[in-house]
């Protein structure tokens, strides 16, 4: 207990020496100076109000555009170039002359496939009737 009231006691004395050297602190320094007011710079804006102190600035300028000069004959020159760059290196656009053969003979055999399946389904057909047709 005696503890506690000697940090009590000495808490007080810390807060009053304090609070004296803040109340004489204030004397010794200098006053600080009062911020200054923000210049107000309008651009797209006119003023109406004269209370208003501000800054008048330009209007923003907008660069001049210059088209660039192209010679149509470089230009012409390089489009040939380009095709040739995209062609395939290898020649494989006759691809489909080539497999033409195997392509004709996978469809004769597709529709042989499916005229066998549509006389496959016909003859079910007939036997679920009841009569056979030759």
């Amino acid at each position: 207990m005696e503890d506690a009231k000697a940090r009590k006691e000495r808490l007080k004395a810390l807060k009053q020496a304090a609070a004296t050297a803040e109340a004489n602190e204030p004397s010794t320094r200098d006053p600080e100076p009062e911020p200054e007011a923000p210049v107000l710079k309008f651009r797209n804006y006119i003023v109406k109000d004269d209370k208003i102190e501000h800054e008048v600035v330009a209007p923003a300028v907008v660069p001049k555009f210059v088209e660039p000069v192209v010679d149509k004959q470089e230009q012409e020159s390089n489009q040939e170039e380009l095709l040739l760059n995209v062609a395939p290196k290898k020649a494989n656009w006759d691809l489909k002359r080539d497999v033409q053969d195997k392509l004709d003979k996978l469809e004769r055999r597709t529709q042989r496939a499916i005229v066998g399946i549509m006389q496959d389904d016909e003859k079910e057909r007939m036997e679920a009737e009841g009569g056979v047709q030759d």
